[in-house]
């Protein structure tokens, strides 16, 4: 490990990814803080981050981060962020905003460097087997290698994408990563926010895809477990109908503006798919019209775990 853990009083080399939209919210976070490892509170509106991240104080004298993506930042979550231990932005063009630590999650060698240049006090290589929001195509190991031989003697490289257990985490800090970044498998957890069924068919899940279907307000690359709407729709090209990802590219300036929830009128049928993930309480029907982020690493576990007793697993503690 670098001196960034050790600066954060972070005691295990396991940090929870940042997942938005509620399905990380303070439960989460403060659970993996207070095993060792440092818990993020997903991205959200300003008012809910904030009182996610004033419940995590409440809980837990241990660092806390927040997830910021820069698309959708706005100077209520840029407020939010300065009371955090550490903000972790994703998605953008790489610029510091707060005074505490700050880590930029990369997709290429490229943007690492330029956070880097901006001041990034770390940077976190996401690999191609990542869920969720898929930033590069390049797989995790090969990433960290190009990005570690670019960077100075002792910088932090964190690492993301296909980490399901110690012995994957073990792998990474041996390849020279400062920490190992685990989103699935933490989404599998009792105090992750995520709908039971959207949690069940991940178990359940035998394949992944990575696709451009959920992307009304933010086109990109979202890595899924497949749903009535993927089979649907993807039947040509896991990317989506070249029509509809056309769409999803016109309509994304002002939908990515627009604060009502878009999923409760979306329907398998219906190719109008924001990238927001279902969470507990909502209905049944959208576990197929929403999507159910999952990375590779989800073919290799099959339980829900608590959370702090899955970090001291992870580290081998």
């Amino acid at each position: 490990m670098t001196e960034l853990p050790e600066r954060l009083g972070v005691e295990l080399p396991v940090f929870q990814a940042g997942m938005g939209g509620g399905l990380s919210g303070h439960e989460l976070a403060v659970a993996v803080s207070e095993a060792g490892g440092l818990g993020t509170i997903g991205f959200t509106a300003p008012d809910l981050l904030g009182r996610e991240l004033a419940a995590a104080r409440g809980r837990t004298d241990r660092s806390v981060a927040v997830n910021l993506l820069l698309p959708f930042a706005r100077g209520g979550h840029w407020e939010v962020a300065k009371e955090a231990d550490v903000t972790v932005t994703f998605w953008g063009a790489p610029q510091r905003h707060t005074e505490r630590v700050w880590i930029h999650q990369c997709g290429s060698l490229e943007e690492a460097v330029a956070a880097h240049e901006a001041g990034a006090d770390a940077v976190i290589a996401q690999g191609v087997e990542a869920g969720g929001h898929v930033r590069g195509t390049t797989p995790a190991l090969e990433l960290l290698r190009r990005v570690r031989s670019a960077m100075p003697d002792g910088y932090p490289v964190l690492l993301a994408g296909g980490m399901a257990d110690a012995g994957d985490v073990a792998l990474a800090l041996e390849a020279g990563a400062a920490a190992s970044v685990l989103g699935t498998r933490f989404l599998l957890t009792k105090e992750s926010a995520a709908h039971p069924g959207y949690k069940q068919r991940v178990l359940d899940a035998r394949e992944t895809v990575l696709t451009e279907l959920f992307g009304v307000g933010w086109p990109g690359q979202h890595r899924v477990v497949p749903t009535a709407a993927t089979e649907r729709w993807l039947r040509k090209d896991d990317r989506g109908p070249g029509w509809v990802r056309a769409l999803n590219r016109l309509t994304a300036p002002v939908a990515s503006r627009v604060r009502t929830d878009l999923t409760k009128w979306q329907r398998p049928e219906l190719p109008f798919f924001s990238p927001i993930g279902v969470l507990e309480g909502a209905p049944e029907r959208l576990l197929d019209a929403t999507p159910l982020y999952a990375g590779e690493s989800a073919l290799r576990i099959r339980e829900l775990r608590p959370a702090g007793e899955l970090v001291r697993e992870l580290a081998g503690a």
